[in-house]
């Protein structure tokens, strides 16, 4: 059992948070909730031990272990990615070296009745005896499984990790993580990059063989599978619900319905005493009474209602002039790398006005595929756009691409042309920049903003093909739902790369799914195909 006791954060006179206080027993699962900047990070980061608290401690049992994954991490990049994940089993292995060290130490030493080899034999007992006492396990093994678990494949485990992105370094760490079989895990929105095989067996692990887990996460669906109980932080308070995050939704709006009732009762009580104190102020055969309500009103603490935020993304995209019958069509393509064969036979044909998804673990083939059809790299085969076809694209790391050294308002400014160089800040007003935001640079700018200040490219121009790559990454739950609802909308064709299944739920009516160097066509719903697959592809990856 881990205590939170009277945690508070101060920066610079502001409290981001005060007198916290919760348990985390052995078999929580906890969603921390809260607004961006409520101060759910610092929080997680304090109970992980990587920040201090102003005031207050986080009490853990001696021989508990803690594994904390961040936002933004960096793994080391003179080693393998097996060698990286085996780190899991450092002090493990540090504590079978000094044992074999003090040994050999023993073995050349003559002085059999000195304090000093007393003391040898003393630590290497201690040692052994914590040593043996662990459970007999195959190392090798177990991290050759977390890797394949996590989507890497045999020939990976021999390369450089500076070889691979961001995404793929995080599930090495992911994999270090799991490894260690920590009494709690810490993870700051860990499906971030990753594909849904993995999140899928990312979730049946957390849920079957973890103990406590306390999750970050704009994963609607992710955290309702694999959470028991959710934490808000708000207003520098928190609540603690035992529930997941769906009906901690449900019973947060009937706890704020009953604080506007209460609110609404005490302003009432208020002016009723008010008035009745200016009332009879000046009577002399009521001054008690006045004086009594006087000094109440001034004890009164006032109730104060959670806030709601109410800062949305406005977002619909603009009427899409009309394309030809076959906006997309793709006929027996292949694509190589050297010897690495990414696809081959691919074929497509995409209709106007249709919704479809790419789904397939990373590195099948999906953003290689609208590289394709964007005629950005060159295939075998023919990747053909139709008539009159206009796209808008929006890459996986658009985001990472805005320079950093321009402002808001220079970002857009700079590639918007004729009338709508005039409609700059109301359509940066409907993605939440207003006023001072727009001088921010964009290096100060959250995952979050960057993602919505990239989106506004795709409202410059009138669209006919939409083509987005992982546009959820980095996004708040409200504006992915904002973005969902202006997808649904939307009148032209769109192909659709994501994770995250809550928000591809109800979107595509057809599926493209990218497997073992092959493009396969499936003609149902997203819906369908990911409830068909689910079974299957925990039974496929569920290798711990």
């Amino acid at each position: 059992m881990i205590s939170v006791d009277n945690l508070a954060v101060e920066f610079s006179g502001t409290t981001l948070f005060s007198d916290v206080n919760f348990v985390i027993n052995p078999t929580d699962k906890i969603a921390l909730m809260g607004k961006n900047g409520a101060g759910k990070s610092t929080m997680m980061k304090i109970v992980a031990g990587a920040q201090k608290a102003t005031r207050g401690h986080v009490r853990t049992p001696k021989e508990a272990v803690i594994a904390y994954l961040p936002q933004h991490l960096l793994t080391e990049d003179d080693c393998t990615v097996f060698e990286e994940a085996a780190k899991a089993f450092k002090q493990v292995f540090e504590m079978r070296d000094e044992m074999d060290a003090l040994n050999k130490e023993l073995e050349t030493r003559t002085d059999y009745e000195s304090d000093s080899y007393m003391k040898i034999i003393e630590k290497v007992s201690d040692l052994g005896e914590k040593f043996y006492a662990l459970e007999e396990v195959n190392y090798d093994a177990e991290v050759e499984k977390a890797l394949k678990g996590l989507g890497f494949k045999q020939e990976d485990f021999t390369r450089q990790t500076k070889e691979f992105s961001g995404g793929w370094r995080m599930r090495i760490e992911l994999a270090k993580i799991l490894l260690q079989k920590p009494d709690l895990i810490l993870l700051d929105e860990p499906t971030n990059h990753i594909d849904i095989e993995s999140v899928i067996w990312l979730e049946d692990f957390l849920v079957n063989k973890a103990n406590a887990v306390m999750v970050i996460s704009h994963d609607r669906a992710f955290i309702d599978n694999i959470t028991n109980r959710t934490i808000e932080v708000t207003m520098g308070r928190i609540y603690d619900y035992k529930a997941n995050y769906t009906h901690y939704l449900q019973l947060r709006e009937e706890r704020r319905s009953h604080q506007i009732k209460a609110y609404q009762e005490q302003q009432k009580f208020i002016a009723d005493n008010k008035a009745f104190i200016e009332r009879f102020k000046g009577t002399y055969s009521k001054t008690n009474q006045v004086s009594s309500r006087e000094r109440m009103l001034e004890k009164l603490q006032i109730i104060e209602i959670d806030e709601v935020d109410n800062s949305a993304l406005k977002l619909r995209f603009p009427p899409s002039p009309r394309s030809g019958d076959y906006p997309v069509t793709v006929k027996d393509v292949a694509k190589s790398y050297g010897e690495t064969v990414v696809f081959k036979d691919a074929n497509m044909s995409i209709a106007r006005g249709e919704k479809v998804c790419f789904v397939g673990r990373n590195g099948e083939g999906k953003s290689t595929m609208i590289k394709a059809v964007l005629n950005e790299i060159e295939v075998e085969g023919t990747c053909q756009l139709g008539h009159n076809v206009k796209v808008g694209y929006f890459a996986q790391n658009q985001a990472s691409l805005l320079d950093p050294k321009l402002t808001i308002f220079q970002t857009v400014d700079e590639v918007a042309e004729g009338d709508v160089r005039t409609q700059i800040k109301n359509i940066l007003g409907r993605f939440m920049f207003s006023g001072d935001d727009l001088e921010k640079k964009v290096s100060v700018l959250s995952g979050g903003e960057k993602t919505r200040l990239a989106m506004v490219k795709l409202l410059l121009e009138p669209v006919n093909l939409l083509i987005l790559d992982e546009p959820t990454n980095h996004l708040d739950l409200k504006s992915k739902d904002v973005l969902k609802e202006a997808l649904l909308e939307f009148d032209g064709t769109l192909i659709l790369v994501s994770h995250d299944r809550d928000f591809l739920q109800g979107l595509s009516q057809k599926v493209f799914e990218f497997k073992n160097k092959r493009v396969i066509e499936h003609f149902e719903t997203i819906d369908a195909f990911l409830e068909r697959n689910r079974i299957q592809s925990i039974e496929d990856i569920n290798l711990m």
